[in-house]
């Protein structure tokens, strides 16, 4: 599991930070790619990268704001050519679907595979045997969400060592074993499977919110997360500023993650006003509310490992 920046740039294209998007890698997991917004240009980063846009799965836009919006049409129509045949799902707030099918119409764009939109509300607007997602709604000038991707607990590796010091080779009985199943040695011996598993193996957690203010809502999505990707578009000394555009300053993402008991933050939708050092000192004043903070840039991409 891997979050891989591809826009880290708030309202507009700058030379150092394309806007919003960022792509949860889940190749192990799932052998997929989902995407999180997707700001004009964003099927041009992807070139950059090892992506495979037919291996994107599911994306999520968190608002339709142009800076999270407008590459979606083109990466879906680009898609098509370039071997993507698997179904995919767009969530989004209530308008996505208008914007989409609209866009794809008017420019005569057939898709060769399945496309699914789902016009989301707040709740659980995934859930499979390996993953759940949830949406909550934020405060920002229009509607907008942030998203709790939450990956179910693994059962616990199978105990090879103690089977093999009882004699038992490997082979079907493993797999019954591993399911906790009582089984019968060829010795007449019964085991209880259950004893020879070790504990479950935590899911991750994995908050990526949209633009917001500072509420409780984002707290509540963080909660206990491994990672915690939140918007900080301004310096802390810019809250009143912050405050009348319904975005986050530094300070205010890192209060979210220190109350809501996170791991780990990065910073991401950053205005084009922090450059060079100016940029460096967003991540100081987090640092000093919450010491496990990053500043994401374009391409970078951060591991998210179990324990």
């Amino acid at each position: 599991m891997e979050l891989l920046f591809l826009g880290t740039g708030a309202g507009v294209p700058a030379k150092e930070r394309n806007v919003s998007s960022v792509a949860l890698q889940l190749l192990g997991e799932r052998g997929a790619t989902w995407l999180f917004d997707c700001g004009e240009a964003t099927q041009h980063q992807i070139l950059h990268t090892a992506i495979r846009p037919r291996r994107i799965e599911h994306i999520f836009i968190t608002h339709l704001h142009g800076d999270h919006l407008f590459g979606l049409p083109g990466l879906l129509g680009s898609r098509s050519f370039q071997s993507g045949e698997t179904p995919l799902t767009v969530f989004g707030p209530k308008g996505i679907r208008a914007f989409v099918e609209t866009a794809l119409a008017v420019s005569g764009t057939k898709l060769r595979y399945e496309l699914n939109i789902v016009e989301i509300d707040e709740g659980v607007i995934f859930d499979d045997e390996r993953f759940s997602v949830i949406a909550k709604r934020l405060d920002h000038g229009m509607l907008s969400y942030g998203f709790r991707v939450v990956e179910k607990d693994l059962p616990g590796p199978l105990l090879v060592d103690r089977l093999q010091a009882l004699g038992v080779r490997p082979g079907p009985i493993y797999q019954q074993i591993k399911q906790g199943k009582t089984v019968m040695l060829d010795d007449g011996t019964v085991i209880d499977g259950r004893e020879f598993v070790g504990p479950p193996q935590k899911g991750r957690i994995v908050a990526v919110l949209g633009d917001t203010r500072f509420c409780e809502a984002a707290i509540e999505l963080a909660r206990d997360a491994d990672v915690v990707v939140h918007e900080a578009t301004f310096a802390a000394a810019e809250q009143r500023l912050a405050h009348d555009y319904f975005h986050s300053t530094t300070t205010d993402a890192a209060e979210v993650a220190r109350r809501a008991g996170a791991k780990r933050l990065i910073l991401t939708h950053i205005s084009s006003r922090y450059q060079g050092e100016a940029a460096l000192q967003l991540v100081a004043e987090a640092r000093s509310v919450f010491p496990n903070t990053d500043l994401a840039a374009d391409f970078a991409s951060f591991s998210i490992p179990r324990g």
